[in-house]
């Protein structure tokens, strides 16, 4: 099991993707009566029958390479991809998904990640009103813009904005340099912050994604960044959603085609530039049986058609919905164990998990799976709250351990006494004996 690592107006949906993509929304429903077919097919091969073709559309696009279990993913065009169970911090399936490739526009996922982090420690303000500099005049009439201006203030909201929703490259030049005090620091900071996701096989050259020797990614990088930004700064994250944003006169729309087509779909980002091709990250969050949500996140990396990264977003994110389920394995600060506890002012001590902790399987593995408790022994105060002090394991009918996570202490346990320490000791040395 792989883990990850420790994110034209508004009628512009052309009917011919729309209805190629309603077929995508239909996959869903028909994964599981199509099992047999998918177990004698390639996943290469697993086309979308489109409603007006009369022959299966064949996905010429990376196959698989990494799948969690059960069936296998439809086909798709990308040239590499991934798709990711945010909620349980999985990979589900990829291609090729450490392949060097140009992120393009997607690389502002990362400047978004680094002005998060200022806004979220007030280093800046969403009011703050910012001059943006000669070097907004770089980006050129063919780039992606927000259209502001030099020496024109302009507020840190409407930058973010427009650097998301508008994929603006000269907002995206703006923030850096509020945040970084320069392009080339901001630079500096997007690479350290990489290395520190455990980001290996990327190297940012800019901010915005323009091509570049030194300048790239892998699909299973940017899914590492996508679930991150979602997780870190959920508070901003809405903004991905937004469908449309004004500025200068001049409205524009979130080039996301997803948010028009599937309600749950909430972001992330598209990119192209004709190295890349056709780029887009995708999340959905659906609720999850027993409660709460699940979050599912799709990188598609250089599909040939704009329509085909929508078409084959939308089928990764229903087949990773219908062919996995994710479980809830322990409930956060619930007591899992009351083991006995020496040398401290309790005689037990309530352990658990500090978070809720998920896994996703294949349909049905979860149902054959069983929980299980391996402590460190013998505790021996003084212990604090979080104190790692076991395992909580997810153990499969086979044995095989499928997930586990550091079993902590919920309480705090004080040192007792001298006397209560020396009767302990008495005891440890009694047991010790015994066993």
């Amino acid at each position: 099991m792989r883990f990850l690592s420790s994110g034209q107006p508004s009628s512009f949906v052309p009917s011919t993707i729309v209805r190629n993509v309603t077929l995508a929304v239909l996959l869903p429903a028909s994964l599981l009566a199509s099992a047999n077919t998918f177990a004698r097919t390639p996943a290469h091969t697993a086309g979308v029958k489109a409603q007006a073709q009369p022959q299966t559309a064949v996905a010429v696009g990376t196959p698989a390479d990494n799948v969690l279990g059960g069936l296998p993913p439809p086909g798709v065009n990308a040239r590499s991809w991934v798709l990711v169970d945010a909620t349980a911090n999985q990979v589900l399936a990829s291609g090729n998904a450490d392949e060097r490739v140009e992120p393009a526009s997607l690389t502002k996922l990362m400047t978004a990640y680094l002005v998060f982090e200022a806004l979220q420690s007030k280093k800046i303000t969403m009011d703050q009103v910012v001059t943006p500099s000669e070097a907004v005049r770089r980006v050129k009439n063919d780039e992606s813009r927000m259209f502001i201006e030099a020496n024109k203030p302009v507020s840190v909201h409407d930058l973010v904005y427009g650097m998301i929703i508008q994929s603006g490259n000269d907002a995206a030049i703006a923030l850096a340099e509020l945040v970084g005090g320069s392009e080339a620091n901001f630079v500096n900071m997007m690479n350290a912050e990489a290395q520190k996701l455990g980001m290996t096989h990327t190297h940012f050259a800019d901010v915005n994604g323009m091509p570049d020797p030194n300048h790239y990614t892998s699909a299973g990088d940017l899914a590492t960044l996508s679930a991150r930004l979602i997780r870190d700064y959920p508070e901003y994250y809405d903004i991905f959603s937004v469908k449309e944003f004004k500025y200068n006169n001049i409205k524009q729309p979130n080039r996301n085609r997803l948010l028009w087509i599937d309600p749950t779909v909430d972001g992330l980002k598209t990119g192209h530039t004709e190295a890349a091709g056709y780029c887009l990250i995708a999340s959905a969050r659906r609720p999850l049986a027993g409660g709460g949500n699940r979050r599912l996140v799709s990188v598609m990396m250089g599909e040939q058609k704009e329509h085909d990264r929508v078409q084959d977003s939308l089928k990764m994110l229903n087949y990773g919905y219908s062919a996995y389920d994710t479980t809830r394995i322990y409930q956060a600060n619930q007591a899992v164990a009351t083991p006995r506890v020496y040398k401290g002012t309790l005689d037990a001590v309530k352990v658990g998990v500090q978070k809720d902790q998920f896994v996703t399987l294949p349909k049905g593995a979860a149902d054959k799976a069983k929980p299980q408790v391996e402590l460190s022994s013998p505790l021996i105060a003084p212990l604090a709250v979080g104190q790692k002090v076991g395992t909580a394991k997810f153990v499969g009918a086979d044995g095989k351990v499928l997930a586990q996570v550091p079993l902590v202490s919920l309480e705090a346990v004080p040192q007792a006494g001298v006397v209560g320490r020396v009767w302990d000791s008495l005891m440890l040395m009694v047991n010790k004996k015994k066993s």
